[in-house]
């Protein structure tokens, strides 16, 4: 595997910005879909237990009825994919005991040697004091999620927009998802900048890595 030069990585990083105006005319390929969906499905998360899903949305009255609830951002109807990422609002032994079944079956190992990493999980995060705040710890892991999504685009030289200015509530009434397992934490527009976005051309503003970076 040849990896990535380095100066790529911080030339792509600096050429990402927080798009403002998507040309809806230019869409995102299969392949390059393909690569941003697995970029999801690969992120980490705490014990490996994804307590996620992402609706990626395509149906532009799905995406007229959510602009309202988005402060009206254009974003959400002009880009290529519109990525709305949920988060399991509570976890279960269900859950669990689903996860370690695919453990066993990926790792071609015995359910039962996962006992104790099972026991460890539901002590914590279903039965313990985490399991009263488990929708923000899981909120917590759509993010690193979205980091994943968000460098793998600008990678490939693919523009996104994080969005957290919504109505999750609304959000979650228009999905259909108001009465499920999952809700709205964030979304992310994915595509193509519009040649008139004026935000591609300002610099970008970051304090010095001495004053953000530290060696303790």
């Amino acid at each position: 595997m040849t990896p990535i030069q380095d100066k790529t990585i911080i030339e792509r990083l600096n050429w990402r910005y927080a798009t403002k105006k998507f040309d809806s005319q230019k869409k995102i390929s299969e392949a390059h879909w393909a690569t941003l969906a697995e970029s999801l499905r690969l992120a980490p998360s705490s014990y490996g237990l994804q307590p996620w899903q992402f609706l990626i949305v395509q149906s532009s009255d799905l995406r007229d009825q959510l602009t309202p609830f988005t402060w009206n951002q254009t974003q959400v109807k002009d880009c290529s994919h519109y990525v709305v990422l949920t988060y399991k609002k509570k976890m279960d032994e269900t859950y669990i005991q689903n996860f370690i079944a695919k453990n066993a079956e990926v790792r071609d190992i015995p359910a039962s040697n996962l006992d104790d990493y099972k026991k460890l999980m539901i002590d914590n995060l279903v039965k313990g004091p985490r399991s009263e705040t488990i929708n923000w710890w899981a909120q917590r892991q759509c993010y690193i999620a979205m980091g994943f999504l968000m460098e793998t685009a600008a990678l490939l030289e693919i523009d996104t927009c994080p969005i957290e200015g919504l109505d999750p509530a609304a959000y979650d009434k228009i999905l259909k998802i108001e009465d499920s397992e999952y809700a709205t934490v964030a979304a992310v527009a994915c595509g193509y900048r519009h040649a008139d976005d004026k935000y591609q051309f300002a610099k970008k503003v970051r304090f010095d890595s001495a004053s953000v970076v530290k060696f303790v």
